[in-house]
């Protein structure tokens, strides 16, 4: 893989055309497409869950070779209604990438996902193989627990942990009757700031400290002012999803990746990735040895970076080849 260049991403550009599919459950779903109307067709699949596309994601695509197609997952950013959790479930999320597929007329596409992106992108392709030419998937999430209490139990963001336990401190009588006594100090903590969520009084605060936690560990700024209504809604859809493990069975990705035999495909790792570290992407690959492994040694969990959108760059240009 080349190296990193400090400005690896394409110019800023606008859609080509922006779309909404209605989906069932009364969800309505935002997409817009990039690009020539006859090059390559890959689909962009944001993290979160519930984070929503950013105009800047475009970049990473070639606008004279692919048709790239962004798409806000049910909840989050511009589909309706946002922050909805009524039929939001991975399962539900994978139906709607296949109906968006079968809505332009698509016989196949390349399938491109980063964090939980990368979640979803592998429960499509074991879900519908004979749709995705390839995938790219980078930092990345494989939905287990495991996971989740390591991001949330970090080591060096012990402080910024704290804030979360003091907010889900405030709805704890509420939150008991749905733990179970097994548990885990993270599943705890998780079902008590999901709960809160539902609550106006709370959510503000929660989504907060929830956003400057993730912040920390990106090594980023903390949020200042009160979250907007995106941002909300991407808390609540997140926490819901992490509340139920995802809507996984455990282990289940890895269980079914005999199913992407055949899918040619690129892992694109950043090894100082303190969100989502290697150690998933590494046992993926252990059990997808087929797919190409590219550790990033400079990356972190941030997609646009420079070495991070290099590589991923690179690995398109490497599946489309």
């Amino acid at each position: 893989m080349p190296a990193a260049t400090d400005a690896p991403l394409f110019a800023p550009t606008e859609p080509s055309r922006c779309g909404w599919l209605a989906v069932p459950d009364g969800h309505r779903l935002y997409f817009e497409e990039c690009g020539p109307p006859d090059g390559i067709p890959v689909l962009f699949l944001h993290g979160g869950p519930g984070s929503g596309c950013q105009p800047r994601q475009r970049q990473l695509f070639d606008p004279s070779r692919y048709r790239a197609i962004l798409l806000d997952q049910r909840g989050c950013g511009r589909s309706e209604p946002l922050g909805a959790l009524a039929a939001n479930t991975t399962a539900h999320l994978v139906q709607d990438l296949e109906a968006l597929r079968q809505h332009l007329g698509l016989a196949g596409w390349f399938v491109l996902g980063g964090s939980w992106g990368s979640t979803l992108a592998l429960a499509y392709a074991q879900r519908h193989p004979g749709a995705v030419r390839g995938l790219v998937l980078r930092g990345l999430f494989l939905g287990s627990r495991q996971e989740v209490s390591a991001y949330l139990e970090h080591p060096q963001f012990a402080a910024a942990r704290s804030a979360l336990e003091a907010l889900a401190g405030g709805g704890k009588e509420t939150a008991a009757a749905h733990w179970q006594p097994t548990a885990s100090r993270s599943g705890r903590l998780l079902a008590s700031l999901a709960q809160g969520m539902a609550q106006e009084h709370r959510a503000g605060a929660i989504a907060l400290a929830w956003l400057n936690y993730e912040a920390a560990l990106m090594g980023l700024e903390p949020l200042q002012g009160e979250p907007d209504a995106r941002q909300r809604a991407k808390v609540r859809v997140q926490l819901h999803y992490l509340a139920h493990d995802c809507f996984l069975a455990p282990g289940e990705l890895l269980q079914k990746a005999y199913r992407l035999r055949g899918i040619p495909g690129v892992i694109v790792q950043g090894l100082r990735d303190a969100v989502c570290p290697p150690q998933a992407a590494a046992a993926l690959h252990r059990a997808w040895p087929q797919a190409l492994w590219s550790p990033v040694a400079g990356g972190g969990h941030s997609a646009l970076s420079p070495p991070m959108a290099s590589a991923t760059i690179w690995a398109l240009e490497h599946l489309c080849a």
